[in-house]
């Protein structure tokens, strides 16, 4: 592959990003794999680094890896976000780098070396793997990626047998899915998600050929299907690191437009947060279930 790789949205105006770049964010549908990429293959990068430390050197040393010796490289974290941290990272990595502060952000610049140093194990560090604690395979950058999530054990705990096809919006390594499968009466259950990497957990660890996972942007496309029985979601409520209430919002609109008349939805969220308006919007019936752990749980009939 001949070409600039682009990874993650770049904020307008901090870096020129090269007209025709291939994106390779896992939190792109459609994109790249960096994984399949060949060592040594590409010609530029510009990225916009994740925030987890894990996930962050595990996708610069793979990104990094595909690069021509000598080929030039921007890297760019949010400074509050891992980015001033990079310029040290970098250099771990046995590279020289330009480090410019620019609009809260910290920009890394410089050229891809002959030789890097650390990078299989920075690989290694942030790769897929089996987590003890859960039992489950996972990833640094997933949700709640190495600990059991407070508010899906809530919702877990009141969820009844479910029937027919179920949709899993935000399905993450997969919590809600192998809940919703231990119905016989289950025929099929989707698990949708923004990441390509969550939803190779989650096939992972769902063995049951009731099960298939699809990476989609749910917000912006919504799931394609009007037909579901139920749908189960503890949605996501954080864009670039920051808090944007919008998207449970939007999700929760998203799976009204998935489901039959008559279909349910089950939902989770941080008891903050503000969604009882667009429940009662969107559906015939809005129950509050419980309340615990700082987490409330609603059913919502179609």
């Amino acid at each position: 592959m001949s070409s600039t790789l682009l990874y993650g949205d770049i904020p307008i105006g901090l870096v020129p990003v090269a007209p025709g770049s291939v994106q390779v964010s896992p939190l792109v549908p459609g994109s790249e794999s960096l994984e399949a990429l060949e060592p040594e293959s590409c010609d530029g990068l510009v990225m916009r680094a994740p925030p987890n430390t894990l996930e962050r050197r595990h996708e610069m040393a793979l990104a990094l890896r595909a690069l021509r010796p000598s080929a030039d490289f921007v890297i760019l974290a949010a400074k509050d976000k891992g980015g001033t941290r990079l310029g040290k990272e970098l250099a771990g990595f046995g590279i020289e780098v330009t480090d410019q502060p620019r609009h809260h952000h910290r920009i890394c610049s410089g050229r891809r070396p002959a030789t890097l140093q650390g990078i299989e194990h920075a690989i290694a560090d942030g790769a897929l793997r089996h987590v003890p604690e859960l039992n489950l395979w996972s990833q640094p950058g997933l949700f709640s990626w190495d600990r059991f999530d407070v508010g899906s054990a809530v919702l877990i705990e009141v969820l009844p047998p479910l029937s027919g096809q179920v949709g899993d919006f935000g399905c993450g390594y997969g919590l809600l899915s192998l809940a919703a499968l231990r119905s016989d009466a289950v025929t099929a259950v989707v698990g949708f998600d923004l990441d390509r990497r969550a939803i190779a957990a989650a096939c992972r660890n769902i063995r049951d050929p009731r099960f298939r996972g699809a990476w989609v942007d749910l917000a912006e496309k919504g799931a394609g299907i009007n037909d579901l029985d139920a749908v189960v979601m503890n949605p996501p409520f954080h864009h670039a690191g920051m808090e944007d209430q919008t998207l449970g919002q939007a999700l929760i609109g998203r799976a009204a437009e998935a489901l039959r008349h008559g279909g349910v939805l089950w939902l989770t969220a941080n008891r903050h947060l503000p969604y009882e308006t667009v429940l009662k919007a969107r559906f015939r019936t809005v129950r509050l279930i419980t309340e615990d752990g700082g987490f409330k749980v609603f059913q919502a009939i179609k």
